[in-house]
This record gives C-alpha cells, sequence and structure tokens, in this order.
C-alpha cells in the first residue's frame, strides 16, 4: 500500500533460483504465498474501511473505473489480475475488491493461482537463463540500474504518503 518497490518480488525470485537451482520449485511458492497472505490483508483493509474509505488511497476517477470492472466481471475475473505485470495497479484493485464486498474467498483463490502461474513462470525462467542473469547482474550497468529503481522506489513511497497526508488534511478541514 504505501511502499512502492516494483519487481521486487520478482527479482528475488530470479536471484534465489539461479544461484540455488535445486530449489526452483520453492521460490515461486513463497513468493505467491507471501502474495497471498499481503492480498488477503490488503483485502480486509479494503472490507473494514468500505467505499467511502477508499478516496483516501485512491483517486475518483481510478475508483470509478475500478468499481465499473468489478461489477461487470466475477471474483474470479478479478483475482486473476494478480498475474499482471508491474505497473498494473494491483493494491488499489484488491482493496476496492474489500471494500465492494467481492466474495474473498474465490477471489483470494483466483488471485493465489495467478500468483502461483507469475511466479512459477518466472522461477522457470531464471531457472534457464539464471547462470547469465548472474553475470548480467554484476556489471556496471545494472547496478546503475538497480540504484535507479531504488531512488524510484523512495520517490514513489515518499509520494504516496505525502499524497495521503494531503488528501487526509483537505477532509479534515472540510469538516
Amino acid at each position: 500500500m504505501f511502499f512502492f518497490m516494483p519487481l521486487a518480488v520478482e527479482a528475488a525470485v530470479v536471484i534465489l533460483t539461479a544461484r540455488h537451482r535445486e530449489l526452483v520449485w520453492l521460490f515461486p511458492i513463497l513468493a505467491a504465498a507471501g502474495s497471498v497472505a499481503g492480498a488477503a490483508l490488503t483485502f480486509t483493509i479494503g472490507s473494514k474501511i468500505g467505499d467511502e474509505g477508499l478516496t483516501h488511497w485512491i483517486s475518483e476517477q481510478r475508483l470509478k473505473g475500478i468499481q465499473h470492472k468489478i461489477k461487470q466481471k466475477g471474483a474470479l475475473a478479478l483475482g486473476s489480475a494478480g498475474v499482471l505485470p508491474p505497473p498494473f495497479p494491483l493494491a488499489p484493485l484488491i482493496l476496492a475488491c474489500g471494500a465492494f464486498n467481492v466474495r474473498k474467498t474465490p477471489f483470494l483463490i483466483a488471485f493465489a493461482a495467478s500468483r502461483a502461474l507469475r511466479f512459477g513462470i518466472i522461477g522457470g525462467l531464471a531457472f534457464l537463463y539464471g547462470r547469465w542473469i548472474l553475470r548480467f547482474m554484476e556489471s556496471t550497468a545494472f547496478k546503475t540500474v538497480v540504484v535507479l529503481f531504488f531512488v524510484a522506489a523512495l520517490l514513489g513511497t515518499t509520494y504516496t504518503i505525502y499524497r495521503i497526508h494531503q488528501k487526509m488534511r483537505a477532509r479534515q478541514a472540510r469538516t
């Protein structure tokens, strides 16, 4: 919700699989389990804050689009969004599913399956190309890109916290 770190879990699966090829089956399962646990927490937060509370987290325009998709599609279709790569805004979708009372169990089952598929594919590719990836990760160019991603993550996190703080202050000023 607050922390902005695109592709961090994917990178962990790739690195771990490339270094420990015998555990290629384990890392996607662990990544999917962690992702589902985070989604369950986000879903629960959404159900607690309700649709009124969503405006603190999601812009009005994005919220209308998500609400339309939720009404149009079922829990299984929404949960399958877990296979989509960044920059797909997954956290707002999960939060909104909780707030709009999407059926939790089918949603989380579909989400778990889609995350397992996603991380399984990533783990399989890391198994095949892992040694090349590790060599590439030692390059100066890669290290520079990682630093840039880290700076972007810090800036994204700071901006998110700032926007939430601004919205909360504006709402308090109105009441």
